[in-house]
């Protein structure tokens, strides 16, 4: 079965300061952030995925980049947050679960690979870092049974922070939806996620990625390590 993944790069990036959209910010290895995730997810995958990318700021950027992928377009991306991009993107996929990434995460193919028997047994999950807790990151907890219980950059004790790739399942899907729907603009689409949990018992396994390379381009120090890693 082809996996559905998505990349939502509609944003500005304003903190990173790039006259261009922030997916197409150039790394050491002459690629830019969203070829490496290009690249990555067709190393682990091959033929069987279905790549769809949400943009907005300088959109015409990304598609001559990319022209053979499928595109949704974010008209709202100047207002609203991941969020309204995820459910876009969710409301026009196809039957089955759903893979998506921060289209700024720079990240070892290997990454991809670990998360293979959970898409493979459609399981939902977030991918996390155990080894850091940024204050400005998205943090999360589990419950007694292992799973996801909060998920914001406002959660307390945390136990590691998520490095923006997920996948929501093909059974999850709807309530997921309905949840990001119910988000206010401004949230992020992790929002959507802690109240399907909350309200619907949707069960999220994090998925303990801390050994592999992975980094949410949003400074300057953050593209200097993924040049690092590269």
């Amino acid at each position: 079965m082809t996996l559905q993944a998505v990349i939502l790069a509609a944003g500005m990036g304003t903190r990173l300061g790039r006259p261009w959209p922030k997916p197409l910010t150039p790394l050491s290895d002459g690629r830019t952030i969203m070829q490496q995730q290009m690249d990555n997810l067709h190393t682990v995958f091959a033929e069987d995925i279905r790549i769809t990318t949400v943009v907005g700021f300088k959109l015409e950027l990304i598609l001559e980049a990319f022209p053979d992928v499928s595109y949704i377009y974010n008209e709202a991306y100047d207002q609203t947050n991941t969020n309204r991009s995820l459910l876009k993107a969710l409301k026009l996929s196809g039957p089955g679960g759903v893979l998506w990434m921060n289209g700024d995460v720079v990240f070892d193919p290997s990454l991809l690979t670990r998360c293979r028997e959970a898409i493979d047994s459609d399981t939902s999950f977030i991918c996390v870092n155990t080894s850091a807790v940024g204050e400005e990151e998205v943090k999360y907890t589990i419950d007694e049974h292992g799973r996801v219980a909060l998920l914001s950059k406002q959660v307390s004790n945390a136990l590691g922070e998520a490095v923006g790739i997920n996948y929501v399942s093909g059974v999850d899907k709807g309530v997921l939806i309905t949840r990001l729907a119910e988000c206010v603009d401004g949230d992020y689409f992790e929002r959507g996620i802690e109240l399907a949990i909350d309200k619907d018992g949707m069960a999220v396994t994090p998925i303990d990625i801390s050994d592999l390379f992975a980094v949410e381009v949003d400074f300057e120090e953050d593209l200097s390590r993924a040049n690092a890693h590269l």
